[in-house]
């Protein structure tokens, strides 16, 4: 049976984020090509190019990367220069798609699904996590919350739109609940985190970093994660597509970088977790935590990653939190990840 609450909550979130994707397409009119601008106004023939990359977390490749100006060294070769963006979550980096302020970016895989609705002009070019470590349900210590229908009548924070949105909802209909069950309150990480210690929620429905950090200092406890229900939702790399048209050099650039920083991170661990931790002020253990189990991967969005995607995207549908149904191989395009990791196998790197 569909969920009251999603039916009557959603539509909400549904308009909100369509008014906010119209005025920044608007905005775009305005803006468009104002990260591609000329290099030289005073008589200059080339255009200076800018990659955008945007980035969300303390914890993950692009945080990593940029300390370590991975991005920057390999594109000031070719005479690009890079700017980050970062983010909260991953709905934001569709409106800046949509005004034409990102170029690049990795977000979960209900983000692009809100996209794809939103009508943004996008691709995901590539799959960095099955996604199964990726969310958890999380509830305060001493909470009497030990098992998903036990959540019936909670308060649980959430950003709507997000990869945790949609597992939430995955989540209750493994427990038996349905939307009406709960109190979804819409909060960001940062405010969140605040919440759940002090009691104002039951609950919060969130990705790595924050759930192991509440684990760590608040004495949290996981109540239950992708992993233990064996949902497979993929994350992706996306891209606006009129830079993927207008620079498909720099994108496969783009895509082996990110490559390189993700082969290091994942071989050196202990040292990628002490950088971190210095760089972002972190906790060493629980960044050592987070990061065994990222698990991040680089690959082409194989038959399995995209029906695990479609099915996400249906589930979406059939709960009415999204008005119509997806064929979500729509936005999915291969080839730059293919060339990219054809080209580091063949220079042996």
């Amino acid at each position: 049976m569909m969920p009251v609450f999603i039916r009557q909550a959603v539509p909400r979130f549904k308009t909100a984020l369509t008014v906010s994707l119209a005025l920044l397409l608007l905005a775009g009119c305005g803006t468009a090509g104002t990260n591609e601008a000329p290099s030289a106004a005073r008589g200059g023939s080339q255009e200076k190019v800018v990659i955008h990359i945007g980035v969300q977390g303390k914890t993950g490749i692009f945080p990593y990367a940029r300390d370590k100006r991975y991005f920057e060294q390999a594109f000031e070769k070719v005479g690009v220069e890079v700017q980050w963006t970062e983010f909260q979550s991953g709905p934001p980096h569709f409106e800046a798609f949509a005004s034409n302020r990102l170029d690049f970016g990795a977000v979960g895989g209900t983000p692009v699904v809100s996209g794809q609705v939103g009508g943004v002009d996008f691709k995901a070019v590539a799959v960095t996590s099955d996604g199964k470590k990726g969310n958890f349900i999380v509830v305060p210590k001493d909470s009497p919350i030990r098992r998903l229908e036990d959540l019936r009548g909670a308060k649980i924070g959430v950003a709507k739109g997000s990869s945790a949105y949609n597992f939430l909802f995955m989540a209750l209909d493994r427990g038996g609940l349905k939307g009406e069950d709960i109190k979804l309150i819409q909060l960001q990480p940062d405010e969140a985190r605040p919440a759940l210690d002090s009691g104002a929620i039951d609950a919060w429905s969130i990705w790595e970093p924050y759930a192991t950090t509440a684990v760590f200092q608040s004495g949290a406890h996981i109540l239950v994660s992708g992993q233990d229900l064996n949902i497979n939702a993929p994350a992706f790399l996306v891209a606006r597509t009129a830079f993927l048209e207008k620079h498909p050099d720099l994108a496969v650039l783009f895509l082996k970088t990110y490559e390189e920083a993700r082969r290091y991170f994942v071989d050196h661990l202990d040292e990628v977790a002490a950088d971190i931790s210095r760089a972002q002020k972190l906790d060493l253990e629980i960044t050592k935590t987070v990061l065994s189990n990222a698990d991040p991967i680089l690959s082409p969005i194989t038959p399995e990653f995209a029906k695990a995607h479609q099915e996400q995207a249906d589930f979406l549908f059939h709960e009415g939190a999204i008005g119509k149904k997806l064929n979500t191989s729509e936005v999915f395009e291969n080839k730059y990840v293919e060339q990219a990791l054809k080209e580091l196998q063949e220079s042996g790197r």
